[in-house]
């Protein structure tokens, strides 16, 4: 008799013991598929070049994700499942037929407890750390079940199949292109990131989805000069307007014939100053063309990012816009791009304009309709679409789908637009209040 009390004793610890070891190994399986999927894969790389070695294995490990979390979880579930009868046999044992219900209760809040919630909250908050740790020990686990995680994976990936789901694996399920743009904005609604900074990076980020189209000079504002005329007035143009590159045209201003660089005017006049008498004109006979410079065109749809790359290529700065049909557009500029990123760029001989946006003290903003909505959305925080329109005068007329007349006032997206101002066709000035 006591022989058989003293097995069962013996038993009865021995299995408690099991189902601890049983829970430890669960609460591992738990922690390390956190600190795994949580882990920041560019601070990994930098722990890595550091020369990090579980860091290393880390970056190895989670580049199949798929596999990773199927050996983890069929470790986690195999452990769980054998505790939790082990649990049941033990209460059996013990209390009887109410032993099922109870071993259920307890098993259920030491799994959640100490399997789950705690080993995930210290790798949630810990793990770049943790998962350098455990990836040892894990490296191990996935080689061990990496064959019956694969067939799994078939298994799964046939029922998918049989439901219209496709599944690839080398896709990631967020870019890191928008992880880092989600990453700035969350930084900055926590007042981690200052405006100014989210607005430069995001700015550089979405060089590849823009078009020079976008923020190209239309042409309607693109102050050009007749070949035609006199030297003397042509160097009087030159040097009056704020810009030192202007376009040359010759009958009509579609037919552009090159691009004046005012130093190369002024140089090829200083030349001819020089080395002509005080009586002679120094204008007479000059060829303008010989120091004009052959115009740079490009389609509207070219991308802000690779504008940018022909601009270096080129060591040019200026190009002129061209439709499909070869009309011109308008004209960019290298600083056109650059304020994309850095925001408005001006110097001494800029002209001494009206800013295009106003605040008035009931907290309307009232700005000028050639604006571009992105300018507008990054000097006030809001989001107005610009999918189908680049300014805000052509948003409102895309809304109303109709030119308005000056006093009118529309609401969409959330705000209200009145028209102060409108030249002709074109509306000049607006008056914006968010709702």
């Amino acid at each position: 008799m006591d022989s058989e009390q003293s097995l069962i004793d013996a038993a009865f610890w021995i299995t408690c013991g099991a189902i601890v070891f049983l829970l430890i190994l669960s609460a591992f399986f738990s922690g390390s598929e956190t600190a795994l999927t949580a882990a920041s894969r560019g601070k990994l790389k930098t722990r890595a070049e550091k020369g990090e070695k579980g860091a290393e294995r880390a970056l190895k490990i989670t580049e199949d994700n798929e596999r990773l979390i199927g050996s983890v979880l069929l470790g986690n579930n195999l452990v769980n499942i054998l505790a939790a009868s082990l649990a049941t046999a033990l209460f059996t044992r013990v209390f009887g037929e109410s032993g099922v219900a109870l071993a259920t209760l307890v098993m259920t809040l030491l799994v959640l407890i100490f399997a789950e919630v705690l080993p995930k909250t210290y790798a949630i908050t810990n793990a770049e750390r943790a998962a350098a740790k455990v990836s040892a020990p894990i490296s191990v686990v996935v080689g061990i079940f990496a064959p019956i995680v694969s067939f799994v994976r078939l298994i799964v990936r046939g029922v998918l199949l049989l439901f219209g789901v496709k599944i690839d694996p080398d896709s990631a399920i967020m870019s890191v292109r928008e992880e880092i743009a989600g990453a700035l904005q969350l930084g900055h609604s926590e007042g981690i990131v200052e405006k100014e900074d989210r607005d430069r990076i995001l700015g550089a980020l979405d060089l590849a989805d823009r078009t020079v189209e976008e923020i190209m000079l239309h042409r309607s504002q693109i102050e050009m000069i007749d070949a035609d005329l006199q030297p003397q007035e042509i160097l009087e143009r030159c040097l009056n307007s704020p810009h030192t590159r202007l376009p040359l045209f010759r009958g009509e201003q579609e037919n552009i014939v090159g691009v004046l660089h005012a130093k190369d005017l002024l140089r090829a006049v200083y030349a001819r100053f020089a080395e002509g008498s005080e009586a002679a004109d120094p204008f007479e006979g000059f060829d303008l063309m010989s120091v004009a410079m052959k115009p740079y065109f490009i389609p509207e749809t070219t991308t802000l990012d690779e504008q940018m790359r022909q601009f270096l290529h080129r060591s040019t700065h200026f190009a002129l816009v061209v439709d499909e049909y070869g009309a011109i557009e308008g004209l960019i500029t290298l600083e056109d791009i650059l304020e994309e990123i850095v925001g408005e760029i001006t110097d001494e001989f800029d002209i001494d304009e009206e800013h295009p946006l106003r605040r008035t003290p009931s907290g309307d903003v009232v700005v000028e309709g050639s604006m571009t909505i992105r300018d507008l959305n990054r000097a006030t925080d809001w989001s107005l679409p610009d999918e189908e329109a680049n300014t805000i005068a052509g948003l409102v007329i895309h809304e109303a789908q109709t030119i308005p007349t000056k006093g009118q006032v529309f609401s969409f997206h959330g705000f209200r637009f009145e028209i102060l101002d409108r030249v002709e066709n074109r509306i000049t000035r607006l008056k914006i209040r968010k709702l």
